[in-house]
């Protein structure tokens, strides 16, 4: 685990997760509802978030919808899994898009981290944002939110030292805002 030092210690108001690699379990293009697996501890700390009344969102590339390979109702049935598994978020920003279609929105861009904050009427800077590869830290960092990593197999070496805290888990990137240290 590492932290920067230039963080601020508030605690955020909200925290939204990448899904993929960091709630559950990445299938790449994942289209099919039955494969959807949680991530080890994700429903005791997204229940622990409810409980204290902090919202959860979720902050999701779908380049799969651009590329073909599934369609925005495949998406929607997944994620209608993933609430099954882990319980109600109350936002959630897909982009469809691909890498060269030059929106906003795709991560990492700022555009989902934004809307989400605005449609939970915070600013940027009250919400964090757990993700397990670079393009979730880059997505933070741009709409000015806080962001602590949880590596996975694919995070490259790179990324981790780039990222402005580091947790061996869900609860420990938890633990990290909460602490004032991430």
């Amino acid at each position: 685990m590492h932290i920067s030092a230039e963080l601020t210690p508030t605690a955020p108001r909200a925290v939204l997760f990448d899904r993929d690699g960091t709630i559950v379990v990445d299938v790449p293009y994942n289209g099919d509802p039955s494969l959807v697996q949680p991530m080890a501890g994700a429903r005791k700390v997204l229940d622990g978030l409810r409980s204290r009344g902090i919202p959860v969102g979720v902050v999701t590339n779908q380049s799969g919808i651009a590329r073909g390979l599934i369609t925005r109702e495949q998406v929607d049935a997944v994620n209608a899994r993933v609430e099954e598994l882990l319980g109600p978020f109350d936002v959630w920003e897909i982009c469809p898009h691909g890498a060269g279609d030059a929106c906003s929105c795709r991560k990492p861009g700022p555009g989902m981290v934004l809307s989400a904050s605005a449609r939970l009427q915070l600013e940027p800077g009250e919400v964090a944002v757990i993700g397990d590869i670079g393009a979730d830290m880059g997505a933070a960092a741009a709409a000015g939110a806080r962001a602590v990593l949880v590596p996975t197999d694919i995070t490259l070496e790179d990324e981790i030292s780039a990222a402005p805290a580091v947790a061996g888990s869900l609860a420990e990137a938890v633990e990290l805002l909460w602490a004032g240290t991430a």
